[in-house]
């Protein structure tokens, strides 16, 4: 017999771009359906969809090559959109339903990637507004868990060069641009402390740790939420 969650479960995992985030949402999936445990994972943005229209035009650099030619707010709401479009066509009544839903990115990258583009002194500010909006006016669901796959910005450069190369995927404004990823990693630093994330250190003095060593730790912190212990 299949292990029913209590309730819907929702767990996020971030980090910066290169960081094994879709490998290790992957591994998770497959380790918790082993176990009879129903879940599906979902990636946002949803590059192959129209919701995230206005996110593509972002990242593509239709509004500047910078990232900063759209500011943290207006970004946010970019990618708020695409998730509130995809929670209410798609994966809702999933959640409801009581399944583990995995999601490869969440409101978490923007406590990322447009928090560091604010001076310090507005991160709490901005994060307070980012939460309001999505999980209080949009609805949608808080993360009962978030884990942040912690890559530092210099081995995070290579990885998305040495991934370019292989597979001929073209770079975003925010992948081309070394000091957001900088200024990414210091905030993701941030909010991982302030907000209690899951911190997983991918690296060890510039190289990675194995992607199983990775999943393992990541599989302790997941077992040990109430909904998921068996």
């Amino acid at each position: 017999m299949e292990k029913q969650a209590k309730k819907g479960v929702l767990i996020a995992l971030d980090g910066l771009d290169g960081s094994g985030k879709e490998t290790q949402t992957r591994l998770l999936e497959e380790a918790l359906k082993a176990k009879g445990i129903p879940c599906r994972s979902i990636s946002f943005p949803t590059y192959d969809d129209q919701m995230s229209a206005a996110v593509k035009l972002y990242l593509s650099g239709a509004f500047g090559s910078d990232p900063h030619a759209v500011n943290g707010y207006a970004a946010s709401v970019f990618y708020g959109v695409d998730r509130y479009c995809s929670y209410m066509l798609d994966w809702k009544k999933d959640y409801e339903a009581g399944m583990v839903i995995l999601a490869n990115r969440y409101t978490t990258a923007n406590a990322v990637h447009q928090l560091s583009k604010l001076p310090e002194e507005e991160y709490d500010g901005f994060l307070k507004w980012l939460f309001d909006l999505e999980y209080g006016k949009m609805g949608l669901p808080t993360p009962d868990l978030v884990l942040y796959l912690c890559v530092p910005p210099e081995v995070s450069t290579a990885l998305i060069q040495s991934r370019s190369s292989q597979t001929g995927r073209a770079t975003d404004i925010h992948e081309n641009d070394k000091k957001h990823l900088t200024d990414s990693y210091k905030a993701a630093l941030y909010s991982a402390e302030k907000l209690g994330w899951a911190k997983i250190d991918c690296a060890s003095e510039g190289t990675l740790r194995t992607r199983e060593d990775i999943h393992e730790e990541i599989l302790r912190y997941v077992e040990a939420l109430p909904e998921i212990r068996t």
